[in-house]
């Protein structure tokens, strides 16, 4: 079985995805005091919420890709 040794960018992209998944958390949050109803029906933290949460997940999703690929090498 061989390891694998993080890269020194792999803490910033790992970073970069807890950051972005917790902001399409958060987009979702209902909201009393938002100025407009979002697409989904309430009024959320973010009226862009349908939107905003799918860019923040794939944007997560993309930096996952890109740790996965590109800063982990195996160690031998």
């Amino acid at each position: 079985m061989l390891k694998q040794k993080k890269q020194p960018w792999y803490g910033i992209l790992l970073g970069f995805t807890v950051l972005m998944t917790l902001s399409a958390v958060v987009t979702l949050i209902p909201d009393v005091a938002a100025s407009k109803i979002c697409k989904l029906g309430y009024k959320a933290h973010c009226t862009f919420t349908p939107w905003s949460t799918g860019i923040s997940l794939f944007l997560a999703l993309l930096s996952c890709k890109v740790r996965a690929e590109y800063f982990l090498k195996e160690e031998k």
